[in-house]
């Protein structure tokens, strides 16, 4: 609690209290409102543009008790950033109100993520005489939709996607009834007066039932594929136990290899498929709801190929329960209904133009959805949460405070990207947006931004624009078009280290930082990625050593093909030269990359990590093309986790810079003298955690701090915790990849 004068209640007889966060769309009205009468104060409580204000007035002892409530019983969905009471003068007021939100200026208050289904509304939903019982938009005060249907703030039902549908009289009578759970929830509804779903593409009355979410059940549970309107777009479901339709989806939405996600009925069963441990089941039932990856229990053919983690999520929106409950598998794989790398559909007419021959069927809500939302995906470590992807149930919160007043709109990167605003020195993450290289991803950048921006009634000359200082990233080309009052080029893996001591507020806290990632421009103009940092964000972040340069035939392309990445990588070992036989047996693509690294040809010079990981893994037999960005390392992780080796290679730091060759030396003997790949896959990162550690043990700062899309591999991050200890700081709130970068 903060306030110049709080300790003043003690002798006044009313109190102003100002509380910032996220305040609104949470039942935090209602619960003031209540707690108030409780305490026998009288006055009133708004929703502003900073948040909520309270006027209390009462005995000295009961606005007291009343100060120590709100901060000890607010609701489960509420985050309060700061609480701030002082004494004022009393008015004359005889009871305590609800009093219409008021804007002035510009709003800085955090809107509420997506909150699931409570468990008063699903005990009503599955309640045959709750007048409710059924309905798939049930929800209240404590759940519901948020961020996919507000169109604007402060967050009324005006201001949403609810606008169109007028409550009937019953529904009317409790949003206007202070002891009811559904006093001020804005998007209140019944199956009298609200929207509903119905059942497209498919002959409606079939099998004995004109229930479009029953119907839509026994077609999953037939083989058929579905698509399904969510809360923040479309998702593609069908039953993970019949390969035949997880074969089909997969070429039906040209996603040839890349894990599906899988929903789970309930926990119980979310245990059978994944080995959960206590920390994962909380994150899973957690009010966030995001797909938790965990380490597989069963295989479902075709679903995750050659993973031994599956991505695990559950119900969350009343329509996952009905579906559950009408006969659908107890596990569904839920996919982003999408062609691959384009974003996820969440307007009607789109999905159904971009997922026709994809979806048997569509299961269709009546309720707009706002804004594209993505499920969020984490994954337990060594330290805790780590977010992979940053969407719904987190998104739009704020992620950080900086030391800033004006506002400021940072762009992200153009893989995974996801944006940030800054307003009166609250961060708020957008959430995911995607890959740029798609156009329909660049447009849903540029919508994304202007829909943060108008939320928070920022304009583009008024801001400042921060993108990344790479020349012919999209997202730096949308710096330009903003035409903001100015722009700010951030160097990529500065951003990463940054990102971690952000979300601290450690702006003066000196580390040793460490950014491995697939890419990144350098100063130098030079493929970065794999770097080391001393310094701090508010004094500036000097690279100090980085991984010795290899060539990268190709540029761009040598991060689609191992094989050619090892061209450069390997072109200046000794006696390396055709791999063309058992047990490497590499394409004629590697050899073709060696003559243009031989002939200086489209070849340029990187430090990437990431590379040197498709490297190993196309010396460990991962030679084909990946199928999706990142595959490569990912397999060679799980490799490296079905062996339990101890032996490692040596990887020499000199002259500022990791040598890589003497590594790749030895990785190519092991292989030749017959150690298995496992061996050496985990070999290889137990030698990268070990140079990392001499690295910094030499920059000699107490603190390090580690990002970059490298940092998504759990294998590394626990050896590395095995190594640091309470040394490390890992991103806990972003995400280490490029989706941490804004």
């Amino acid at each position: 609690m903060a306030g110049k004068d709080a300790a003043a209640t003690s002798e006044a007889s009313a109190v102003r209290i100002a509380i910032a966060g996220t305040v609104q769309g949470v039942g935090f009205r209602p619960f003031v409102y209540r707690l108030a009468r409780r305490h026998a104060l009288t006055g009133w409580v708004r929703n502003g543009e900073e948040g909520v204000t309270i006027h209390a007035e009462g005995k000295a002892a009961a606005l007291d008790a009343f100060l120590v409530a709100l901060a000890a019983e607010a609701p489960p969905a509420a985050a309060m950033a700061t609480l701030e009471a002082c004494a004022t003068v009393p008015g004359d007021y005889t009871a305590f109100t609800i009093v219409e939100s008021r804007r002035q200026g510009r709003p800085s208050v955090s809107i509420s993520p997506d909150l699931p289904v409570c468990a008063d509304c699903l005990a009503e939903l599955f309640d045959p005489g709750d007048r409710r019982a059924g309905y798939a938009y049930i929800n209240c005060t404590n759940c519901g939709p948020r961020y996919s249907i507000v169109l604007g703030l402060p967050y009324d039902r005006p201001n949403t996607t609810m606008r169109e549908w007028p409550l009937c009289a019953p529904c009317q009578a409790e949003y206007e009834d202070p002891e009811n759970r559904r006093f001020h929830a804005q998007p209140v509804a019944c199956a009298h007066c609200g929207p509903h779903y119905r059942i497209e593409g498919d002959a409606l009355g079939q099998d004995g039932t004109d229930d479009p979410i029953a119907r839509a059940a026994l077609l999953l549970r037939g083989g058929a594929i579905v698509a399904v309107k969510g809360i923040g777009g479309y998702h593609l479901a069908c039953d993970p136990t019949n390969g035949v339709a997880v074969a089909t989806l997969r070429e039906r939405k040209y996603r040839k290899e890349r894990p599906f996600a899988l929903m789970a009925k309930d926990l119980a069963t979310a245990g059978k498929v994944v080995r959960l441990g206590p920390v994962a089941a909380v994150l899973l039932a957690s009010i966030a709801r995001p797909i938790v990856l965990a380490p597989a229990r069963v295989r479902f053919e075709g679903v995750a190929p050659e993973n031994d983690e599956l991505g695990v999520m559950l119900p969350y929106a009343p329509l996952h329960h009905l579906l559950f409950a009408r006969g659908a598998p107890d596990v569904l794989v839920l996919t982003s209904a999408n062609r691959s790398s384009e974003p996820i559909a969440f307007d009607d007419a789109d999905a159904r133009e971009s997922l026709a021959g994809i979806a048997d069927a569509f299961l269709v809500g009546e309720r707009p959805i706002a804004r594209r939302v993505d499920d969020s995906i984490v994954r337990v470590g060594p330290f805790g949460q780590t977010v992979l992807r940053r969407s719904r149930g987190y998104s739009p919160q704020a992620v950080a405070s900086i030391p800033v007043r004006e506002a400021m709109l940072a762009l992200g990167g153009d893989l995974k990207n996801a944006i940030a605003l800054a307003v009166d020195g609250q961060v708020f993450g957008s959430q995911h947006v995607g890959d740029l290289e798609q156009l329909a991803a660049f447009e849903s950048l540029r919508n994304t931004a202007r829909d943060l921006c108008a939320m928070y009634d920022v304009h583009p000359d008024q801001l400042t624009v921060v993108h990344d200082a790479h020349p012919e990233y999209r997202s730096t080309t949308l710096a330009g078009e903003l035409k903001a009052n100015r722009t700010v080029a951030v160097q990529h893996h500065r951003a990463h280290v940054a990102s971690v001591l952000a979300e601290r507020g450690a702006y003066e806290t000196r580390v040793a930082g460490v950014a491995f990632d697939g890419t990144g421009y350098g100063d130098d103009g030079t493929i970065w990625g794999g770097e080391f940092f001393i310094g701090s964000v508010r004094g500036g972040l000097e690279r100090v050593a980085h991984l010795r340069t290899a060539a990268l035939p190709g540029g761009d392309a040598a991060s689609r093909f191992p094989v050619q990445a090892a061209a450069g990588y390997l072109y200046e070992l000794d006696g390396v030269e055709d791999l063309s036989a058992p047990p490497f047996s590499f394409p004629e693509r590697y050899a073709a990359a060696r003559e243009l690294v031989r002939k200086d040809v489209r070849t340029f010079r990187t430090s990437s990590i990431g590379r040197l990981f498709d490297v190993v893994a196309a010396l460990c037999g991962f030679t084909r093309e990946p199928t999706f960005e990142g595959q490569a390392a990912m397999w060679l992780e799980h490799r490296a986790g079905a062996s339990i080796s101890n032996e490692t290679y040596p990887f020499p730091f000199r002259d500022a810079q990791l040598d890589h060759r003497p590594l790749l030396e030895a990785i190519v003997a092991a292989r030749c003298g017959g150690r298995s790949p496992d061996d050496i896959a985990r070999g290889f990162h137990r030698a990268l955690a070990d140079a990392i550690v001499v690295v910094c043990n030499e920059l000699g700062e107490e603190r390090v701090a580690l990002s970059g899309g490298v940092f998504q591999n759990a294998l590394l991050v626990t050896l590395l915790a095995e190594r640091l200890r309470e040394r490390a700081w890992f991103n806990a709130v972003v995400p280490p990849n490029d989706g941490g970068l804004a």
